[in-house]
């Protein structure tokens, strides 16, 4: 199966126009707070965002990929797979809001900020309102573009108009994620409730409810959270083990990394639905070396232009007192092509039904961040998290090759006799 170079850019177009409108608002905000509130208050901030990076995977708990993936092979049981997603996602909003009062409690911060990361991180928890996945799932990539533009275009506006002295800029943010989480999950509720109702067959509604069932979708919410907590535990951690100005630093270099690699998410976004309906063959298309050796060496020059201008980079995004940030940067910028091979090659074995052989990956390569972390940060704070995070990429890329080369869902391991199952998703699909 081929994929149309003006399809592709299409639908890029689609998901970036709002993505960008969100990114740009990230950057802004980030910059105002570092070049007029400083170090700690952006280092505050940033491991506020962190930990609602998590709440959505936990919410999601493997809903949102396989979700996707069954509505790309079954769209005739749309409804079905709304209402038993959104059921469990709600479900799961409330289980985490403990978690998240633990970590509060545990982080190095006086009472006040305490307060402020509770606050900030349980509003997090409204995405589970939100039906931006099976906009995604549908290949409706405007919406979910525009989704993920909501909650960031809503904070740097209250931050612009409301314009707080000190730490009270913290409760602005606050006020502009709850109202942004809430015009998220409006937008995707209008879409959805305009979308026809259409009959599906008892057979494909038994596909999707064995599906759905919580030891297939677990296994996708375990790998799904080791990847997160293998790109995004360095500031948790330094939470717990540092204190803020080192958070702040690791968050200014981390903020220049996330930007390049947000953008190029777009492409993985863009493919996923795509990638669902792929047979073997077309799988091992997609893996060729003329695929993946223009996406690393993209990544190696985009690398080295940000190392050798790093002090202009941040110097201007956060101005002078940033500039003790620039070892951790020249280190973070080469994950960049190690991040482009290991999210096309996750997104991809997902896709294909490959939870298992993603949840070993993921589990290795965040074990090895969070022991790493544990041995180095409390005797050289970020300087130690930054050069962690480049070894544990390594690691993950090393086990992302290897299943590539083994995993008989891509055809390099076939046993004799085996029929060739043509349902794209091969782990969920019903026995015969």
């Amino acid at each position: 199966m081929k994929v149309p170079f003006s399809w592709l850019f299409k639908n890029i177009f689609h998901l970036g126009s709002g993505e960008l409108v969100g990114r740009v608002c990230s950057i802004v905000t980030v910059v105002l707070l570092g070049h007029r509130y400083g170090v700690v208050i952006l280092g505050v901030y940033a491991l506020a965002q962190s930990v609602t990076q998590y709440l959505q995977p936990l919410i999601d708990f493997g809903l949102r990929h396989v979700g996707a993936r069954l509505l790309a092979s079954y769209p005739q049981a749309a409804r079905e797979i709304v209402n038993r997603v959104q059921r469990r996602r709600l479900f799961m909003a409330g289980v985490v809001l403990p978690l998240v009062l633990i970590y509060s409690v545990c982080a190095k911060l006086p009472v006040e900020m305490k307060v402020f990361l509770f606050v900030f991180s349980a509003v997090g928890a409204l995405y589970a309102i939100s039906l931006d996945w099976a906009a995604w799932g549908q290949g409706k990539l405007y919406l979910v573009g525009l989704a993920k533009s909501a909650v960031p275009l809503s904070i740097l506006t209250f931050l612009a108009t409301g314009r707080p002295q000190g730490a009270r800029v913290l409760w602005c943010a606050v006020a502009g994620s709850a109202f942004g989480f809430f015009l998220q999950g409006a937008m995707s509720w209008v879409w959805w409730r305009r979308q026809p109702l259409r009959p599906a067959q008892e057979g494909t509604l038994s596909a999707v409810r064995e599906s759905l069932a919580w030891q297939r979708t677990s296994i996708m919410g375990l790998a799904w959270f080791c990847n997160l907590a293998f790109n995004t535990i360095d500031v948790l951690m330094l939470g717990l083990m540092s204190d803020p100005e080192q958070m702040g630093l690791y968050s200014a270099a981390y903020r220049v990394l996330n930007q390049v690699l947000a953008t190029y998410y777009l492409l993985t976004q863009v493919l996923y639905p795509q990638f669902a309906r792929h047979g073997i063959e077309d799988r091992a298309r997609m893996l060729r070396a003329r695929i993946l050796l223009p996406l690393f060496g993209a990544g190696i020059l985009i690398a080295a232009v940000l190392s050798v201008s790093r002090r202009t980079v941040l110097t201007i995004l956060f101005g002078h007192q940033f500039l003790a940030a620039c070892p951790l940067l020249i280190l973070l910028v080469w994950c960049i092509p190690l991040d482009f091979m290991t999210s096309y090659l996750s997104n991809a074995f997902i896709a294909w039904g490959m939870e298992k052989k993603i949840l070993l990956c993921t589990g290795i390569g965040a074990a090895s961040n969070i022991v790493l972390n544990l041995a180095f940060i409390p005797s050289f704070g970020a300087r130690g998290a930054a050069v962690n995070t480049l070894l544990s990429y390594t690691i993950l890329l090393t086990t992302l090759c290897f299943v590539g080369r083994t995993a008989k869902e891509l055809g390099t391991r076939r046993r004799p006799q085996m029929e060739v199952s043509p349902c794209p998703d091969a782990l969920n699909c019903p026995q015969r």
